[in-house]
C-alpha cells in the first residue's frame, strides 16, 4: 500500500519540479532578453571596434573556415542546391499538367517565401550559432567572463551586445549572397540542364518576382538573425559544468533556434500572404 501511495507522490513531485524549472528557465530568458537589448545599445556606443572585428570573424570566418569563404559561402551553398532542387522538383511536377513553361513564376514565389529565408536560417543556427555558443561556454567555464567583471568591464555589452549587433549586421551578406545563389542555381538548372527557353524562364521569373517580397523577405532573415544569436548567446553566457555541459548547452541552442527559424517563417507567411487571394505581378 505503502509502495503504491508513494509512486503518485514521486511523480507529481517530478512534475511539479519540471514545471518549476521551466517558468524559471522562461523568466531568466525574458530578462536575458532585456538585458541583451539594452547591451546592444551600450555596446554600439562603447565597443565598436570589437563589433566590427566580430563581423569580419562572423562573415568570412577565421582559420581552416576562412579557406572556405566562412559563413557566407556555406550559407551561399545551401540555398544553390536548394535552389536547385526548386528547379529539379518544379519542372517535374509543372510538366505533368503540361504547364512546365511556369517554373520561373515557381522560382521566383518559392525561393523567396520559403525555401532561401528557411535554408538562410538553418545554415545561420548551424554555423554562427553554435560557434557563438560554444565560443562564451567556453569563457563562462574558464572563468574568463568573471575576469572581464573583474577588470571592470561589463561582460553584457562586450560578449552578448557585440555579437547581437554583428549577427545582424553580418546577416545582410550572407542573406543577399543566399538569394543570388538560389536564383542562379534554379536559372542554370532549369535552362542549360532541364533545356527549358530562357526567355520563357526570364519572362515568368521576372513577371512574378515582387520588390516588395524580397523586402520583407530581408526583413525575416534581420529578425531571425536576432532570435538565433539571443538564444545562442543566453546559452553559452549560462552555461556551466565543463566541456560536456558546453557541448550539451550548444546543441540545445541550436534546436531552439532553428524551431524559431520555422515559426519566424510561419508567422510571417501568415501575416504577409496568408489572408491573400490572388497573385501579384511584378511592376
Amino acid at each position: 500500500m505503502t509502495i503504491m501511495t508513494t509512486r503518485p507522490v514521486r511523480r507529481v513531485r517530478r512534475a511539479v519540479r519540471a514545471l518549476d524549472d521551466a517558468v524559471v528557465g522562461i523568466g531568466r530568458m525574458s530578462r536575458f532578453v532585456v538585458d541583451a537589448v539594452i547591451a546592444a545599445v551600450r555596446a554600439a556606443r562603447h565597443y565598436g571596434s570589437e563589433m566590427l572585428r566580430l563581423v569580419a570573424d562572423m562573415s568570412l570566418g577565421s582559420g581552416a573556415l576562412a579557406l572556405i569563404g566562412g559563413t557566407v559561402m556555406i550559407t551561399g551553398f545551401l540555398t544553390l542546391f536548394a535552389g536547385a532542387t526548386v528547379a529539379v522538383q518544379g519542372y517535374s511536377t509543372l510538366g505533368n499538367i503540361g504547364v512546365d513553361a511556369m517554373t520561373g513564376f515557381l522560382s521566383a514565389y518559392v525561393n523567396i517565401r520559403v525555401v532561401v529565408p528557411v535554408t538562410a536560417g538553418i545554415g545561420l543556427a548551424a554555423t554562427l550559432g553554435a560557434s557563438t555558443t560554444a565560443e562564451l561556454g567556453a569563457m563562462r567555464i574558464s572563468e574568463e567572463i568573471d575576469a572581464l567583471e573583474v577588470m571592470a568591464v561589463r561582460a553584457m555589452p562586450y560578449l552578448v551586445g557585440t555579437r547581437l549587433l554583428a549577427g545582424m549586421i553580418t546577416i545582410l551578406p550572407i542573406y543577399a549572397v543566399a538569394l543570388i545563389f538560389s536564383f542562379l542555381s534554379s536559372r542554370v538548372v532549369t535552362v542549360n540542364v532541364l533545356g527549358q527557353s530562357p526567355g520563357v524562364y526570364e519572362h515568368y521569373f521576372s513577371t512574378f518576382l515582387i520588390p516588395s517580397d524580397v523586402l520583407w523577405s530581408f526583413l525575416q532573415a534581420i529578425v531571425m538573425a536576432i532570435l538565433v544569436m539571443l538564444v545562442c548567446t543566453y546559452y553559452g553566457y549560462y552555461a556551466s559544468g565543463g566541456p560536456e555541459d558546453v557541448g550539451v548547452a550548444t546543441g540545445r541552442s541550436v534546436r531552439l533556434s532553428l524551431i524559431a527559424v520555422v515559426t519566424v517563417t510561419l508567422i510571417i507567411a501568415l501575416v504577409l500572404y496568408g489572408s491573400a487571394r490572388e497573385l501579384r505581378l511584378a511592376g
